[in-house]
């Protein structure tokens, strides 16, 4: 007689509960047994993985929540010329526009195109790691970790190349194809810390992606007004209460709000639920517990940086553009001011509050109201009537 197996769907609904909840994502290797060059004839073998990384549902079907129902939606693509005919497959090309002309390449010209050697990383040189500056890191680090598949020993020389690098604090330099037909990259070789309580990776390389000339501007940037030392210690000890328990943090404890909502919505449709209103996000911030915390401090911080903003900006009022004639115009002379006439972009601040008290400046041309916004210092993007708002605002701060 054969047992029953009346338990087997409940085990099994769970087990779907189970990994549709689940809050861990695997870590798929982004590339796997890379070839990984140190010197002429010494290669070894490494996988990477980007661990910074958005995550997202897997988008093998999409659900369409506009109707009473949720539905799997159904998507097709259809290319079309001019005349609304459909396009067929084996009639697009490829071309690149040189010198006004377009040059027509074949499927197999356009992938040598992009074919800009093998895949691999080759170091090509080492320096300090002082000389890499912050603003280098224009695109995710990738971590790398050594495969003994193609090359046995590969953990034993990835091991001192690690080892070396912390000790002496260099970095490598490396040229980088991730895949085939990928785009080149200069990577500068950096060392992970050693393993401990509050790293989640093992020791390891970094492979952080490099600018290239095109990419690195000159910007000047204004570095602006600065806070007193009274506000910065007053918002140092706001952070050290805001800090969570031995200023650790563990994403795991914190899963993707978005990602979880897809879930759910898909959990609801296979077993005929009704779909939550909304969903649980633990990434909102616990509003009460930090106003416990740090309401007090905050408030008295807020009040004297209230003090300190109204300090500057009576100090930046000393500082602007001296009224023409000040207050000793006559009486009688009022009507004869640039309400009259046109204001220039050269007006004075009396001449332009003027104009807004006569309401002459609508007469104004768009051009002839960018002059004067550019003499103030002031964007000149938007309509006539955003203009005109930009120079009232202007002369009210300006009072």
């Amino acid at each position: 007689m054969k047992t029953s197996k009346s338990g087997d769907g409940l085990t099994l609904l769970n087990s779907l509960i189970s990994n549709i909840n689940s809050k861990q994502t695997p870590r798929r290797a982004y590339f796997s047994n890379l070839g990984f060059e140190l010197a002429p004839g010494l290669t070894i073998s490494v996988n990477g993985y980007i661990p910074l990384h958005r995550q997202t549902p897997a988008r093998t079907c999409y659900v369409w929540l506009g109707g009473e129902q949720a539905q799997v939606a159904q998507s097709e693509t259809t290319k079309l010329d001019t005349s609304a005919r459909t396009v067929e497959k084996s009639e697009i090309r490829k071309a690149y526009k040189f010198g006004g002309e377009y040059i027509y390449f074949n499927p197999e010209e356009a992938k040598d195109l992009k074919k800009m050697g093998n895949k691999g990383l080759r170091i090509i040189g080492f320096k300090p790691r002082s000389m890499l500056p912050m603003w280098a890191s224009v695109k995710k680090s990738i971590f790398i970790f050594p495969s003994e598949q193609d090359y046995v020993g590969s953990t034993r020389v990835f091991s001192a190349l690690w080892t070396k690098l912390l000790k002496d604090k260099k970095m490598g330099l490396g040229w980088f194809i991730a895949r085939d037909n990928a785009n080149p990259l200069l990577v500068a070789i950096l060392p992970s810390q050693a393993p401990d309580d509050t790293h989640f990776l093992p020791a390891g390389l970094w492979l952080c992606p490099l600018p290239f000339a095109d990419d690195v501007r000159s910007v000047d940037l204004d570095s602006g007004p600065r806070s007193s030392d009274d506000l910065t210690d007053g918002m140092r000890e706001v952070v050290k209460l805001l800090q969570l328990p031995k200023g650790f943090y563990n994403p795991a404890k914190y899963p993707n709000p978005s990602l979880q909502w897809h879930y759910r919505i898909v959990q609801s449709m296979a077993l005929e639920e009704d779909i939550p209103e909304k969903p649980e996000d633990a990434t909102i911030p616990k509003y009460k517990q930090m106003d416990k915390r740090i309401g007090e401090y905050l408030a008295g911080w807020k009040a004297e940086l209230a003090v300190k903003a109204k300090g500057l900006m009576q100090s930046k009022s000393l500082k602007r553009e001296p009224e023409a004639d000040g207050d000793e115009r006559p009486a009688k002379r009022a009507k004869a001011t640039p309400a009259a006439k046109k204001p220039s972009s050269s007006m004075s601040n009396a001449e332009l509050k003027a104009a807004i008290e006569h309401d002459t400046l609508k007469k104004l041309t768009v051009a002839e109201l960018k002059d004067i916004l550019a003499g103030k210092g002031i964007s000149t993007t938007g309509k006539k009537a955003d203009l005109l708002e930009k120079l009232e605002q202007w002369a009210e701060e300006n009072a």
